[in-house]
């Protein structure tokens, strides 16, 4: 992999699922995530990383999982584990704290809310693909959660549409330090353009502000 640029108004930040029940102490996903994500210092990264966009003019997408509710995949032939799962455990759910956007991770005026995913990739199904070629998007950066289910997903379907994808280690968390490692050094290297520490981020993004 090459030094990545990233050009000024074709650029994007991607912020996957930033809610209560994967961010928040008492979130149901939370126990999972909370050794990995305190070891790479998920949240202190997460606002770094967007301060550096921001700093940078690079417009934050707001990717969303589809938020239950009691009539979820009625009538659904194929649910998938993962889907099966965050429907008994009510993930996200409607007017719940849970289905919330964590503290200070929410869209601000003029980020962009992509429609709810109902599975892994925030492409499938949603308006994200037109929305980014209507802002002229090339390059997507992608941050949030989970490494190696919804970022991974969105990411390669990102990579086959013909974006330049880059991943940050340390701004995604998964449920293991063995996930990580398939995540980024495993499946990563065979799609994604790039695959930065928010640190190596920040300095491309103050380049790419400045150039």
């Amino acid at each position: 992999m090459t030094d990545p640029t990233y050009p000024k108004g074709s650029t994007a930040l991607l912020f996957i699922d930033p809610y209560n029940d994967f961010l928040a102490e008492d979130g149901k996903m939370w126990p999972a995530l909370r050794e990995v994500a305190q070891t790479v210092d998920l949240h202190a990264n997460l606002a770094r990383v967007r301060a550096a966009a921001r700093g940078a003019s690079v417009p934050i997408f707001i990717l969303p999982h589809h938020r239950y509710k009691p009539s979820d995949f009625e009538g659904w032939s194929h649910l998938t584990p993962s889907q099966k799962a965050a429907h008994d455990y009510q993930l996200f759910a409607v007017d719940s704290p849970g289905g919330d956007w964590y503290p200070g991770f929410g869209p601000e005026p003029g980020d962009i809310v992509v429609r709810e995913h109902w599975g892994a990739s925030s492409f499938a199904n949603t308006d994200l693909d037109v929305q980014l070629r209507q802002h002229h998007i090339t390059h997507v950066i992608f941050i949030g959660l989970i490494a190696n289910t919804c970022i991974e997903s969105s990411a390669r379907h990102a990579a086959e549409l013909g974006y330049h994808v880059t991943l940050v280690r340390d701004a995604t968390a998964a449920m293991s330090a063995e996930a990580m490692h398939a995540a980024h050094d495993i499946n990563g290297p065979t799609y994604a353009h790039a695959i930065l520490t928010t640190a190596e981020l920040e300095q491309a993004l103050a380049g790419a502000s400045s150039g």
